[in-house]
């Protein structure tokens, strides 16, 4: 795809790989529907990307909310007359363990709100996201492309059940929409980053910080506008579908 003067959506757009997307996009000439639940922090990726001199229009919206989503969908078409492309990057986390036990007793466990918090916004907001944006590219007749974000977590990680089902989960509705959505000229894909140099892990201790990247061979954190430009591959290359790209420095679960 030549992503000139496409109507890119992007979800998670106020801060870290979800504002490094917005910039990517907007260099290569794109036009951007940013899609966040911070207003004030919108409003930064927007200028941010105004200056390349595109147009960006902000949304506030749930992700997991259909009723929302599909009204946003709308407004994309309306505000822009097509729907050219989706990354569906908004995520939360709500770390637990399964059964946390000390001295043999079981002390606590992943409660059933923190389950259902990452599964709403992190799996069925895909689905939402993913479904409103290619029934709009199927009645446009325009093509398109969806890049799901997911993350090295989806191999499994101790004390994310939440966080690796819902974002293996990402993997495989990518390859199935890509089985099913061929026939209409849309295109999908995933990236798995590995750690990523935001917000969340600036603000750990050194000590941690180190600790986690031990076992990376690179032997450091990866960066926001390092997936940005695995997502620009995929809409670029036009035979790409369906597949997952790992971008974790060399890190293996």
């Amino acid at each position: 795809m030549n992503l000139h003067h496409k109507t890119v959506a992007i979800t998670g757009a106020a801060q870290g790989i979800g504002r490094a997307l917005a910039l990517e996009f907007a260099a290569a000439g794109s036009d951007l529907a940013l899609i966040d639940l911070q207003p004030e922090r919108l409003e930064e990726t927007q200028n941010l990307v105004r200056a390349h001199g595109v147009t960006a229009r902000a949304y506030a919206a749930n992700v997991a909310d259909e009723t929302q989503v599909e009204a946003i969908a709308d407004r994309i078409v309306g505000d822009f007359g097509r729907f050219d492309g989706l990354v569906n990057n908004a995520g939360i986390l709500r770390d637990a363990l399964l059964v946390k036990v000390r001295d043999g007793a079981v002390t606590g466990r992943m409660s059933l709100e923190q389950w259902r918090a990452v599964i709403d916004v992190n799996l069925t907001g895909v689905f939402l996201c993913g479904r409103a944006a290619a029934e709009r590219m199927i009645k446009l007749q325009n093509g398109g492309v969806i890049v799901n974000i997911s993350s090295i977590s989806r191999h499994g990680n101790a004390g994310q059940s939440n966080y690796s089902a819902a974002k293996a989960g990402v993997v495989a509705l990518a390859a199935v929409w890509s089985q099913e959505l061929a026939r209409f000229k849309i295109r999908t894909g995933s990236i798995a980053p590995g750690f990523v140099n935001t917000e969340i892990l600036a603000a750990m201790k050194p000590e941690i910080l180190e600790k986690m990247l031990a076992p990376v061979p690179v032997k450091r954190l990866g960066e926001p506008n390092e997936i940005a430009s695995a997502a620009r591959f995929i809409f670029e290359n036009e035979f790409f579908s369906g597949r997952c790209i790992d971008l974790d420095g060399g890190l293996r679960f």
